[in-house]
């Protein structure tokens, strides 16, 4: 069997390389792809037709979804992510699975035990009905309240109070609907993973914003776009160039 993976972490995909040889000692791992535009041409050659993809989502140029409007993608898909919020449209796709990062042994191999069967069911459709089901059954319970510091000691804040969340120095700070700032001691990346996405987006590598604060988005250049808040900061909220077309659908999610 030929595997195909694309990952843009090269540890990550390492790791999950790994973790396939264990499981599938016989497969071969005919290529690791890091970016939606080297996919698109690696799959546009036939001769390198992979039975199955592993495919990490959100990749350096963008979501990965992109390469299925590119190319046409001919084998199952088993999505590996950080983020749970994208299980609907995978299973738009190709996905047969949807696995949540850190990659463990027993995720891969429940993925190709549903890879196997799916080839010897007679009705595919319901087997990949009842994976979507699963995942939005397990869907994850986000912090409503984080821990930040406040003088010598530690204060509970609501996250819904919360506007902004900022890396500066290798510290992350919150910023309230009232202006007040607050150190957090946790990393953006934690943050990001504790907190409901519908309300919060990552708009570059040092912020997070939430969504209530918005009250207008600017055209910026080099394809960006800078957003409008009341907040009393000086920091410029900027939307990096790969991410705007995603926040801009985020936007007018209900």
């Amino acid at each position: 069997m030929k595997i195909l993976i694309i990952e843009d972490e090269p540890k990550t995909a390492d790791v999950l390389k790994d973790i396939i040889l264990q499981v599938q000692p016989k497969t071969e791992i005919i290529s690791i792809i890091d970016s939606i535009q080297k996919s698109v041409e690696f799959l546009s050659v036939i001769s390198n037709s992979p039975d199955l993809i592993f495919m990490d989502i959100q990749l350096a140029d963008g979501l990965s979804f992109e390469i299925f409007s590119r190319v046409k993608v001919k084998c199952p898909v088993i999505f590996c992510t950080a983020y749970d919020q994208y299980a609907l449209q995978a299973f738009k796709t190709n996905g047969i699975e949807y696995i949540l990062k850190p990659i463990k042994e027993d995720d891969v191999k429940g993925a190709f035990v549903k890879f196997e069967n799916l080839k010897l069911s007679i009705k595919p459709e319901s087997e990949i009905l009842d994976v979507l089901r699963n995942v939005l059954s397990n869907k994850k319970d986000f912090k409503t309240t984080i821990l930040v510091r406040h003088k010598e000691s530690y204060i509970p804040i609501v996250i819904s109070s919360i506007a902004l969340f900022y890396l500066d120095t290798e510290i992350v700070y919150a910023y309230t609907f009232n202006n007040q700032k607050y150190a957090v001691f946790k990393s953006i990346n934690d943050i990001e993973n504790d907190i409901d996405p519908s309300l919060f987006y990552r708009i570059n590598r040092q912020m997070l914003i939430n969504r209530t604060s918005i009250t207008e988005i600017q055209p910026y250049f080099n394809r960006k776009v800078i957003i409008k808040t009341h907040l009393k900061i000086n920091e410029q909220l900027i939307v990096s160039r790969l991410k705007v077309t995603d926040f801009m659908n985020w936007m007018e999610k209900p």
